[in-house]
């Protein structure tokens, strides 16, 4: 084999209701943190790379916590993530299948730990995402001269969402990226949703996701706010069904100021990075 191929690092692939990652199990290479947003950004790069909304490293606990394992999660373009709801349903399904933890587990990311019950026979995974904080109902913000109305949560990251007639017909990378920047959210930023309804337990998203920079095929973190604030407008049941861009549903279920995400997470496939070629 050529030198080119020499170096070659193990990696899988998954997808949760089509918000795509890449992991790399990091318990014995133990990559330095220093080093994981230039990996993250040529590893997620379209042609060049594998190609994913963004990726993880899986470490081992704290020495006496009581978390089986933490994460270390960066978007596609470098940027860390405090939390990803799709992402952390990806990491539960593999370190159960991996042998790392078992069907009920905890681990640990910026945002705080996340509870895990993976099903196994229905391939889905249920997760308690951290403790939802800053929600507000029936804010108001200015672009290009027109009045907005919003709503606002931060369900381990921050989270706009804005309801709508009609998702399909919204340029959602137009507006998506104007609510993003825009100077009300200032510095970081924020994520966009924009929610249409069918009816109190039913549900249609559509997500501009900050760090990917263009909309996603779901965001549960994403669902999770728009669930959060509708319930709290009293327009929602407490348990619904959202459907994502990427066709598939996640449910929702807010129980005592409590948000648990379920649905499906899928190991696409696994392989080899090999370093050289994709200019690590």
């Amino acid at each position: 084999m050529s030198k080119m191929f020499d170096i070659s690092v193990p990696f899988y692939k998954m997808q949760g209701c089509g918000n795509d990652f890449v992991i790399i199990d990091n318990r014995e290479m133990k990559l330095p943190v220093d080093d994981m947003s230039r990996w993250a950004e040529k590893i997620c790069k379209r042609a060049f790379g594998v190609y994913a909304d963004g990726l993880f490293f899986i470490e081992d606990a704290p020495e006496g916590s009581d978390l089986d394992y933490v994460w270390q999660f960066y978007n596609s373009d470098g940027s860390r993530a405090e939390m990803c709801g799709n992402a952390s349903r990806c990491v539960g399904r593999l370190a159960h299948a991996l042998g790392i933890a078992g069907e009920k587990h905890v681990f640990g990311t910026d945002a705080g730990p996340v509870q895990v019950q993976v099903f196994p026979e229905l391939e889905e995974v249920k997760v308690q995402l951290p403790d939802p904080k800053d929600i507000k109902v029936n804010q108001t913000l200015t672009i290009d001269g027109k009045e907005y109305t919003y709503h606002f949560a931060n369900t381990g990251v921050p989270h706009v969402v804005v309801q709508v007639d009609d998702a399909e017909s919204v340029d959602i990378k137009k507006m998506g990226s104007a609510i993003r920047y825009h100077e009300d959210f200032a510095p970081a930023g924020t994520n966009v949703n924009f929610v249409q309804f069918v009816d109190n337990d039913s549900l249609i998203v559509r997500t501009y996701e900050r760090g990917v920079e263009d909309e996603t095929y779901a965001c549960g973190t994403g669902v999770s706010a728009v669930q959060l604030t509708m319930n709290k407008l009293g327009l929602t049941d407490a348990a619904v069904r959202i459907r994502t861009s990427g066709g598939e549903v996640l449910k929702v279920i807010v129980e005592d100021g409590k948000v648990f995400l379920q649905g499906g997470a899928e190991l696409t496939f696994s392989g080899e990075l090999y370093l050289d070629s994709i200019g690590l």
